[in-house]
């Protein structure tokens, strides 16, 4: 059984046809979960991800069950495992959204059902496909090839399966971020071992210049509160402003996975500005996460 925890699940040709599916009409994809439930297990609360799913499924003909870790009480009530096989006997796929991604790898490990990772603290692949989307759009391409997309702060899960989505399509990625935030040794390795044409900086005017894309997340991500005051002092001088952002270029794109802090990572005039592509990017995690879904019937009532 497939699933999709990580965009490195997925072959480059596989990542590309789920492109191809997240560019067709909703019409065009039929209703492959007519009749069928969609468990969506939120460990932690998301507006974008819950909507964008659950429209997904309506989309896709099904129904979207939400369901809150109080309810299952994954490893407290019940294994993961076990939460995995009860879901699965009512429902085509499970998406959820958790702080562990082990927890996911434990789901998908059962079969019980195909697993869909909505965001864990390794990866956010759907966020990932929704940002290539936008970039190929914005930019009026089809690959990244000879594109620049550079992400300025924490090196986190969002970094990491953004930097995947870029090797698959052929773009180089740059990674702006102070010591201690950077990626680990061991991501590089995983990185640029798997075709990814990985720059490191730790300085934004040394990153910037000829970018064609220009992406940042919150600081403080859910679950790092306590380290707020620590992490506002690494990051002095890393908000995207417009005095920053023209250094990649009047050309450039600005992209942010929401929800954005207006005057810590991004300045209000770039977030609202004519750069930004926020919306769209948001708009695109519809896109994302239903081409997703698409494809697991498809490989998973073939194998």
């Amino acid at each position: 059984m497939r699933h999709y925890l990580d965009v490195d699940d997925l072959t480059s040709e596989e990542f590309r046809a789920v492109i191809s599916l997240a560019d067709k009409s909703a019409s065009d994809l039929g209703r492959p979960y007519d009749g069928l439930g969609v468990a969506c297990v939120f460990e932690k609360p998301s507006a974008r991800t819950r909507n964008s799913t659950e429209m997904a499924v309506v989309q896709l003909g099904g129904h979207p069950v939400y369901i809150i870790d109080a309810e299952v009480g994954i490893d407290s009530r019940e294994s993961a495992e076990d939460v995995a096989r009860t879901l699965g006997c009512y429902h085509a796929s499970l998406c959820a959204r958790v702080f562990d991604h082990s927890m996911l790898e434990r789901m998908a490990a059962t079969d019980a059902l195909p697993v869909v990772n909505l965001l864990s603290d390794f990866s956010h692949p759907l966020q990932a496909l929704a940002d290539v989307l936008t970039i190929r759009a914005e930019l009026g391409v089809d690959s990244l090839e000879g594109k620049v997309i550079t992400y300025v702060g924490d090196a986190n899960n969002v970094t990491r399966s953004l930097a995947q989505a870029v090797g698959h399509l052929g773009g180089t990625m740059r990674v702006v971020a102070p010591s201690g935030y950077q990626f680990s040794e061991i991501d590089i390795e995983q990185l640029r071992g798997g075709g990814l044409t990985l720059e490191l900086f730790d300085r934004p005017a040394d990153g910037l210049p000829g970018s064609d894309v220009v992406y940042t997340d919150t600081w403080i991500s859910m679950g790092d509160e306590g380290e707020r005051e620590e992490r506002l002092r690494a990051f002095e001088g890393f908000m995207v402003d417009q005095a920053m952002l023209s250094t990649a270029g009047s050309g450039a794109i600005f992209l942010h996975c929401l929800p954005a802090h207006r005057g810590e990572e991004v300045s209000a005039e770039v977030l609202d500005g004519p750069q930004s592509r926020i919306w769209s990017q948001a708009a695109n995690r519809l896109d994302a996460v239903r081409a997703v879904l698409a494809w697991l019937t498809i490989v998973n009532s073939a194998s």
